[in-house]
């Protein structure tokens, strides 16, 4: 049996490299997001005043649930929370 290793969970997972690199993004900026309102101690209420959603929302945001999410949806809410998105763009074959 042969063992495949990949750079990233989403690498092993995802069906596309498309698809890979997409859930890479979200899931950097929702981690960003969760850690923020953990470092503050912000409530999920409270959270959801500054994102303009619900309370469920955020907890789907806590909870990881990143199916539910659109990269839009967490650069909006990034932006809300004063958190800065920076994107970072190179050849896949030197991408460290």
């Amino acid at each position: 049996m042969k063992t495949q290793h990949f750079e990233s969970v989403w690498d092993a997972i995802s069906d596309t490299p498309e698809e890979a690199e997409n859930m890479k993004v979200r899931s950097s900026i929702m981690i960003a997001i969760q850690e923020h309102i953990a470092r503050t101690g912000m409530s999920q209420a409270k959270a959801a005043e500054l994102f303009s959603v619900t309370q469920p929302r955020v907890s789907d945001l806590i909870r990881g649930k990143i199916s539910l999410f659109s990269i839009d949806t967490l650069i909006n809410m990034a932006a809300a929370a004063k958190l800065q998105v920076t994107v970072k763009i190179s050849n896949a074959s030197t991408a460290a």
